[in-house]
């Protein structure tokens, strides 16, 4: 008789895995790809830096530091080599390293800490940026206030393009475009009426899209003022993810990975490209490869699948049964997945060519 395959091969076979006890709110590579974090919503994070794959569930290897009085409730990559910036809803900007250092950016008093995100092109530059409230602040290599940008109602989604130039913000009512350079210069209004509630930028830096609260993504080509309406989910979508040369926008909200053509004059007009799903379980968390074109989905039932969007392939990473899929991310060199889970479950897994 044939051996049976598991379903989990691939997380047993190339993954380190753990359990951490506590929601797994994102999960970030280091910039060097050498280690990556947890941040948990128990304040803590969770460090893996360990070289080589085991499957002992102990969490020796795993360093795990206290970062946040409260919360954790969003997480990205530093500029620098080693090292994550965190928000929580006890109102600090932290930047933590490596070895578990915390250094305090920014208190906010009461205000939560809701997004962080930082752009460094290698050498001169280095942004780091947080929204607090409908406020957001940028700063500089030293931590000092490089740019203050307030808004109508408080920011929700926050993210800087491709050159570190500009920064966009969404919030109720749309979104805003901002120069990072300009420290005087108003904002560019992107309106459209309602809840606003995630926000990305294709690579080229001419189109912000967002979330809507109400099962939707809206669009502007700011190349000439096009709007965008995408719509037809039957959940919230959560995530946007444009691919590496900004072709197709991966988005979750459905019971499949929905990736809408941004070429040929698309999205509008066009219908999205639906993979890996029909089942009726929803699509948590969507995450393009940085490299290629590919692109990680996380479920709700605990399945995570990579999809090459030009073949429909589907790889299985994890099977089902791990706990809802709350965090999923790339290394930089596309190499490993970061997995997370609202119970605890987190892995990494080494997808490099043996």
């Amino acid at each position: 008789m044939g051996e049976t395959v598991s379903a989990d091969h691939i997380l047993e076979t190339r993954g380190r895995h753990r359990a951490l006890d506590a929601y797994v709110v994102a999960a970030t590579f280091s910039r060097s790809g050498k280690s990556c974090a947890f941040a948990l919503g128990d304040g803590t994070v969770a460090i893996d830096g360990g070289p080589e794959p085991t499957n002992n569930d102990s969490t020796a290897d795993w360093a795990r530091f206290p970062a946040h009085e409260g919360a954790i409730l969003c997480m990205a990559t530093d500029t620098t080599p080693e090292g994550w910036i965190t928000g929580g809803d006890d109102g600090r900007f932290y930047r933590i390293k490596a070895d578990g250092t915390v250094n305090l950016i920014a208190p906010f008093g009461m205000r939560w800490v809701e997004n962080v995100a930082s752009f460094t092109d290698g050498t001169k530059t280095h942004l780091v940026a947080c929204s607090a409230g409908k406020r957001v602040v940028v700063y500089n290599a030293k931590d000092d206030e490089l740019r203050v940008a307030d808004h109508p109602s408080t920011v929700t989604g926050l993210v800087f393009d491709a050159k570190g130039k500009r920064f966009a913000a969404s919030h109720y009512g749309g979104a805003s475009v901002w120069f990072v350079g300009s420290k005087n210069g108003a904002p560019r209004k992107l309106e459209w009426k309602g809840s606003h509630t995630g926000v990305a930028m294709s690579p080229d830096g001419d189109n912000v899209v967002t979330a809507m609260q109400e099962n939707a993504l809206h669009g502007w080509r700011l190349s000439d003022n096009q709007h965008m309406r995408m719509s037809g989910y039957p959940t919230k979508p959560r995530a946007l993810s444009f691919t590496k040369n900004g072709k197709w926008l991966a988005t979750s909200g459905a019971d499949s990975i929905v990736l809408w053509p941004f070429f040929g004059g698309g999205p509008m007009g066009k219908p999205p490209t639906e993979l890996a799903g029909g089942d009726g379980v929803t699509c948590n968390l969507v995450a393009c490869h940085p490299q290629s074109e590919l692109v990680a989905a996380g479920f709700n039932d605990g399945l995570v699948v990579i999809a090459d969007i030009s073949s429909a392939r589907i790889l299985p990473i994890t099977a089902p049964g791990h706990g809802a899929i709350s965090a999923l991310a790339w290394s930089p060199d596309g190499s490993h997945i970061a997995i997370g889970a609202e119970n605890g479950f987190a892995a990494v897994i080494d997808l490099s060519k043996r």
